[in-house]
């Protein structure tokens, strides 16, 4: 079973069990989805382009929530915690920080990348490693902190 089709699976469970909040979130990135094959011009989403479309809207939610929690908004940082949740449990196991870093030391090794300078060689064998497995965020401290300026 494909992830799109298990999305789509857990949608008629959701709308039995009338779980509004699992069904918007699901509708939202099926929605997301179907917006990037229009996008990419391709028939059918692959495993890895569902997975980067939902990396893609997790973040959007992370975001979403620390705006409505600074903004004092608690209602809406709620939905977006729920959702966010919910998507989170699609993706698979995130890395730890000391996995993070043997990846991209892993990387740099495979680029010959040494200073900041090369950042974009390591990003190009570093990424599909950690795709939708970190935060783009935590990947990027992690580069900074290993390359020398």
């Amino acid at each position: 079973m494909t992830l799109m089709e298990k999305i789509e699976k857990d949608v008629v469970e959701a709308m039995k069990a009338r779980d509004a909040v699992k069904v918007s979130a699901l509708r939202m990135l099926k929605s997301a989805v179907a917006y990037y094959l229009i996008q990419s011009k391709k028939e059918k989403a692959e495993d890895s382009d569902v997975l980067s479309v939902l990396a893609r809207q997790a973040k959007q939610r992370r975001e979403s929530l620390e705006s409505f929690e600074k903004a004092g908004r608690m209602d809406l940082a709620e939905k977006e915690k729920a959702e966010l949740k919910i998507l989170a449990s699609y993706l698979p196991k995130q890395l730890t920080d000391e996995e993070i870093v043997a990846e991209v030391q892993k990387a740099m090794a495979a680029s010959g990348a040494k200073t900041q300078a090369e950042i974009g060689k390591l990003m190009k064998v570093l990424m599909p490693a950690v795709q939708g497995k970190a935060d783009g965020r935590r990947i990027q401290e992690v580069v900074k902190n290993l390359l020398p300026a």
